[in-house]
């Protein structure tokens, strides 16, 4: 049986670029649950033109050797890079961004442009890959892409995945100052460490970013936290995957809605 061969990056747990038989749906249950390599967490990955090349990748040869198991299975994973994925493929080489909850459970969510965003106040980015730290930023997504990915910026990367997280700062300082006891909304975080970052950020009106975490811990992370969607930024560009709606993934996917 013929199988067709495609290329997924992985950009969380890990970063990699893996050749594979499976679609993405079996892909993700096979990463999460069918694995040998036991793996317990999210899931997030991004198909990639079968057709794409770069020198980098050994993409070629390692097709070659993508070949059905004896028994006629498909082969799920041929490994093709670990280090230093994001920044050698192309944005526009990217398919569908697919999301992946601990049980397997997937969506794929088709990619749209950079939309224009309300500037003027403080938002939580979520770096994913390669950098994976929580920031407090004034900068809209694209702005807070094109600092992060800025060779002149000694805390950059040159391509960089990201997500910005669904509340308000200011509210929720605003409220805890009420409430010593109202729980964090972001689970890995002390209300307290929001809360000084904040504040540092009012006194200091030039301060454009506040490292809040050196790790974002997506784990911890619910989807139902993500504002919007997900960002790759590269090369002074951006590619924006919108998230849909919550009730229009329990319409369409209730047995991811239920677990994101």
């Amino acid at each position: 049986m013929e199988y067709k061969n495609r290329l997924y990056m992985v950009l969380y747990p890990n970063q990699s670029l893996i050749a594979s038989q499976y679609d993405p749906e079996m892909f993700a249950r096979h990463y999460t649950s069918g694995s040998s390599r036991h793996y317990s967490g999210k899931l997030i990955f991004a198909e990639v033109d079968a057709d794409y090349r770069n020198d980098f990748f050994d993409i070629e040869n390692i097709l070659k050797d993508l070949k059905p198991h004896s028994d006629g299975r498909p082969k799920a994973t041929k490994f093709i890079a670990s280090y230093r994925v994001l920044e050698h493929v192309e944005l526009s080489a990217l398919g569908k961004l697919y999301l992946s909850t601990e049980e397997g459970h997937c969506i794929g969510i088709e990619k749209g442009g950079c939309k224009d965003h309300q500037e003027g106040f403080v938002r939580v980015y979520a770096e994913i890959a390669p950098m994976h730290m929580l920031v407090m930023s004034r900068l809209t997504p694209p702005e807070f892409g094109k600092r992060i990915t800025d060779p002149s910026n000694n805390k950059s990367a040159p391509a960089q995945f990201f997500t910005q997280l669904d509340f308000n700062p200011a509210e929720f300082v605003k409220d805890f100052e009420k409430n010593p006891f109202i729980p964090s909304p972001v689970p890995s975080m002390h209300p307290s460490t929001i809360r000084d970052g904040f504040h540092e950020m009012m006194t200091h009106p030039d301060k454009k970013t506040k490292g809040m975490a050196l790790d974002s811990s997506m784990d911890n992370i619910s989807y139902r936290l993500i504002r919007n969607g997900f960002t790759f930024a590269a090369k002074g560009e951006c590619l924006f995957y919108p998230i849909p709606g919550h009730s229009e993934i329990e319409a369409e996917n209730f047995k991811f809605w239920r677990t994101m």
